[in-house]
């Protein structure tokens, strides 16, 4: 199985860019997509159809071509649950999964807090949030894999200048302490398990020629219920894929 987690930053323009070809030729089992910045309504879903993929979309209730997540998968799930019951969280659409027969799939996108006097408390409260709906649910779904952009990098390595942006939403000490806590309900961090090795990013400023010189930083994620860890294939990222200013993040399963 093959899963892939993707912040498409726009889905009608990566559709626009050659989305679906590239859907095509990598033929995921299971795609997460965060920041659709769109309605269903908008997003020309045929072509999924087309390829053979049931979809599902969580797009943001407040605000048009912001935010919003998606799910596409080859089987049907056996439920679909939008949001976490928190009103002002779901209502920028942050959190779909789909249940399937032997795991259940999170597509997340965590709030970015670059915008740190007046996003940075909300950022925290939704991985307040969200830490306690996972621990709520965990134990009824243990095998849970949470695809996503979590805006956050864990450790140094995670990020081309730890100095520099210490004092930087998304390499906050605070931010980190979460993520640790977070992975210790039980989940593993499927690329670091399988891939060791410095200056691997997910995501780089389209600014000051950031992809071209790799500063990046690694804030997509695919976590998997500690209890899926020795059925981890690959780990890896496509850095080379260009419909985003990230790139997706694969996790093949055996």
């Amino acid at each position: 199985m093959k899963i892939i987690s993707y912040n498409i930053n726009g889905i009608r323009s990566g559709i626009n860019k050659g989305l679906s070809y590239w859907i095509n030729i990598i033929k995921p089992d299971i795609l997460c997509l965060q920041e659709i910045k769109a309605f269903p309504e908008q997003i020309n879903t045929k072509i999924f159809d087309n390829l053979g993929y049931h979809h599902y979309w969580e797009p943001s209730k407040i605000k048009k071509g912001y935010s919003g997540v998606g799910i596409l998968c080859k089987k049907k799930p056996i439920d679909v649950e939008y949001g976490i019951g928190v009103d002002t969280i779901d209502n920028e659409g942050r959190v779909l999964r789909i249940d399937l027969n032997n795991l259940s799939v999170i597509s997340l996108y965590i709030p970015s807090g670059n915008d740190m006097k007046n996003r940075l408390d909300f950022k925290f409260f939704f991985m307040k949030n969200f830490f306690l709906h996972i621990k709520k649910i965990k134990n009824k779904l243990n095998n849970l894999i949470i695809c996503g952009d979590y805006n956050i990098c864990h450790h140094e390595i995670d990020i081309y200048d730890p100095i520099k942006n210490q004092e930087i939403s998304g390499f906050l000490p605070k931010e980190r302490k979460w993520m640790t806590n977070f992975l210790d309900l039980g989940f593993v961090d499927s690329f670091r398990s399988y891939v060791k090795e410095a200056h691997h990013y997910s995501w780089w400023s389209y600014r000051y020629n950031a992809k071209k010189n790799n500063k990046g930083w690694r804030i997509d994620y695919i976590m998997v219920s500690s209890s899926f860890k020795r059925k981890i294939k690959k780990a890896y990222l496509l850095p080379n894929v260009k419909y985003s200013d990230h790139c997706p993040v694969v996790l093949e399963l055996y």
